[in-house]
Parts: structure tokens; C-alpha cells; sequence
């Protein structure tokens, strides 16, 4: 099975390439103000790209996705989207498990207090997941960002690392940390961050193709 995996596009996603797989995953950030019509006009890109099946989740810049569930859901409905908010599904026998969640930063969208509100949501996570999708990464796993005095800081959520390690799915495929992309291994988990713009919010990357059998970055 063959992933095509994008995120944090921040409404700058006409005019994006995408090569041919089976799934298409966007890991939140969809839009650029989280607006009503935003959203709505994504759903309906992203529904007409040609995939066997198409998933999505939200990101902390998605206001209208968390205020307007409902309408966000019919939204990825009408066009062909199967949108994830701590919930999952099974295709052709791979259990895919998605989650907005991140860990608090400011007055975002879908973020939560560490500790226990938090780790409400990780704990929903099947042991059965083989590909899990969120917005965030986990501690110390590309999260990196620079901060003014020049020194990095690990930005990712320590509850949802010790998450993943118990559950140790085939793929763990995030965003939001725009500068950590890439891709790293880790006791036998593939965590690939897929941001498709850059940390001055241009469109730089390209998706990242993941062969889901072998494990190998294709892109």
C-alpha cells in the first residue's frame, strides 16, 4: 500500500503535485485563518485528487474545524474524505488511527493541557494502530524549532512519545513542526514528519511517498 502524505499546506495547496499512490493523508493545517470557506473549498480539493481513499485531520490552525464540527464532517463527507478527529478506520486490512491534539501553545485550536487532558486522547489509540496520523510530533522526534537566542527547543508531546512507543505502530506521519521535516527510525517505529512548507510558511516540500510494505521513503 502506497501513502501520499502532505501537511500544514495553510491554504496553499492548488497547484500542489501529487504523485500516485493508494491513500492520501493530510496531517492538519489545512488552512491559512481557519475559516468557514477555507475549509469547505479544501474538502474539495482534496476529495477530487483521484485516491482509492482519502484522509484527513485537523491541525492547531483549523479554528473553524473545531468550533463547527458537524459542518466540517458533512463538509469531508460531500466530497469523498474520511476526516479523523481521535477516531480511525480499517482499509484493506490496515488500521489507520488520526488526532488533531496538540499540546498547549498559546490559545490555539485543538490543543490541550499537559498531563492528564492530554493523555485522555492518547489513551483512545488502539494497540492495533499501524499507521497513526497527528498533527504533532512526539518529544525529542523532529520537533525541533530555533527560538531568538538561536538555541533549538524540543516543542513535541512527551505523553504522546511514550504513546507511540507502547504501541509501536508500522508509521507515525505528523506535521506542525514545519522545520523538523524529514524522516527518522526509531525501535522499529518510522516517524515521518511531511510538512510541505517550510518554517517561513512557503510551499517548499514536496509529499512524501511512503511505501507502506517496506517502510522505504520514496520522496
Amino acid at each position: 500500500m502506497r501513502l501520499v502524505c502532505i501537511s500544514d499546506t495553510h491554504g496553499d495547496h492548488v497547484g500542489l503535485a501529487l504523485p500516485e499512490g493508494d491513500v492520501l493523508i493530510h496531517a492538519g493545517d489545512l488552512s491559512a485563518h481557519g475559516r468557514r470557506e477555507e475549509t469547505h473549498e479544501f474538502m474539495k480539493w482534496l476529495g477530487s485528487r483521484g485516491f482509492a481513499k482519502t484522509l484527513c485531520i485537523a491541525g492547531n490552525h483549523d479554528t473553524f474545524m473545531e468550533q463547527e464540527p458537524a459542518q466540517t464532517k458533512q463538509f469531508a463527507e460531500d466530497h469523498g474524505v474520511e476526516l479523523m478527529n481521535d477516531s480511525g478506520i480499517q482499509w484493506r486490512g490496515v488500521n489507520f488511527w488520526g488526532s488533531p491534539i496538540t499540546p498547549r501553545f498559546f490559545d490555539w485550536s485543538f490543543m490541550r493541557d499537559p498531563g492528564e487532558p492530554i493523555k485522555a486522547h492518547w489513551r483512545l489509540i488502539p494497540e492495533a494502530t499501524d499507521v497513526l496520523i497527528t498533527h504533532g510530533p512526539p518529544l525529542g522526534i523532529m520537533d525541533q524549532v530555533l527560538r531568538p537566542n538561536g538555541e533549538g527547543e524540543h516543542t513535541g508531546c512527551p505523553d504522546l512519545a511514550e504513546r507511540v512507543r507502547a504501541v509501536a505502530p508500522k508509521a507515525h506521519i505528523f506535521g506542525h513542526i514545519h522545520e523538523g521535516r524529514g524522516t527518522v527510525e526509531q525501535d522499529g517505529i518510522c516517524y515521518y514528519n511531511v510538512s510541505t512548507m517550510n518554517e517561513h510558511y512557503r510551499r517548499t516540500h514536496e509529499p512524501v511517498v511512503i511505501d507502506l510494505d517496506n517502510q522505504k521513503l520514496m520522496r
